[in-house]
């Protein structure tokens, strides 16, 4: 027969208990939460359909960049926006380090390569701007290649949009703090650290390089034929409801649902010139760039 333990272990052993269940109720009020959330989407993501079948019927190709800071939720909003999409229409395209062959190439080849064909949507998870972000800041390019893609880019875009391409540019931007608890988040959860790379892990160290970097993108590639629009990301579900609706009031799709507010949120998202003149307003302010 098994001797009971001592009154001090079963204090022990309850409070443990009581831990484990605590964090079993947050867990379940937050997928609660998660769920609702995503049920909210759903009249919108009707809506999505919707354009999808106008592009097919109209044979029109489309394009959403996803960039922004690491942990701003781009992931996340793609998987929305493409949850009850018809997958024979939509690609999500997520390009890692090009090989040896692709640098030797064209820089935009690897992207073209996967540009949609008539009535297709392709959503790029980072893009070609990752010449102007990430490989600027981490040194993968040199300065010359950088300044060449400022330089060549905006001419590469209206081409595009001038062949009959729909080309949507959405930037989420957190702020330090937002983007320091979702890293926190990655390393202390089993089930998000496989999203932690060594790039994340010297993001907030090299948050100014990332600011001159995007501001500099904004100023020199955000121009009447493709606009930047800043997605304010620091609440996900906002932002994932106007990216959303961003993409939807890109194109006069067939049907549109009248009862339904189809207009983003100027809160939530900010045109690049508004974001430009922010920053420099932060700038003769304080003397650096906070954004």
């Amino acid at each position: 027969m098994t001797a009971s333990p001592p009154p001090e272990g079963i204090a022990v052993a309850y409070e443990r208990v009581m831990r484990e269940l605590a964090v079993l109720r947050h867990e379940r009020a937050a997928l609660a939460r998660k769920l609702r959330s995503d049920q909210d989407l759903r009249p919108w993501q009707v809506e999505l359909l919707k354009l999808q079948r106008h592009l097919e019927d109209e044979d029109l190709r489309m394009i959403v960049l996803f960039e922004g800071r690491d942990a701003a939720g781009k992931g996340g909003a793609i998987r929305r926006v493409t949850r009850y999409m018809n997958e024979k229409h939509y690609r999500v395209v997520a390009l890692g380090r090009p090989t040896e062959e692709q640098r030797s190439q064209w820089y935009f080849q690897r992207y073209v390569a996967q540009f949609p064909t008539g009535g297709e949507i392709v959503l790029f998870d980072r893009s070609w701007y990752n010449r102007a972000m990430v490989e600027r800041v981490f040194g993968f390019c040199s300065h010359k290649e950088y300044q060449d893609f400022l330089r060549g880019v905006t001419g590469f875009e209206k081409d595009l949009v001038r062949q009959g391409t729909v080309l949507v540019k959405l930037y989420f931007s957190v702020t330090k703090e937002t983007q320091a608890r979702r890293f926190e988040r990655r390393m202390t959860d089993p089930l998000r650290r496989w999203k932690l790379s060594e790039i994340d892990l010297q993001a907030q160290c090299r948050w100014d390089d990332f600011t001159e970097r995007k501001y500099e993108m904004l100023l020199r590639t955000s121009t009447g034929a493709a606009p930047w629009l800043i997605v304010r990301a620091n609440d996900k579900q906002q932002a994932r409801l106007n990216a959303i609706k961003v993409i939807l009031g890109a194109v006069d799709y067939k049907e549109r649902n009248p009862d339904l507010d189809l207009a983003p949120d100027p809160r939530i998202v900010v045109p690049g010139g508004d974001e430009i003149s922010t920053m420099q307003s932060e700038l003769r302010r304080s003397g650096r760039f906070t954004g």
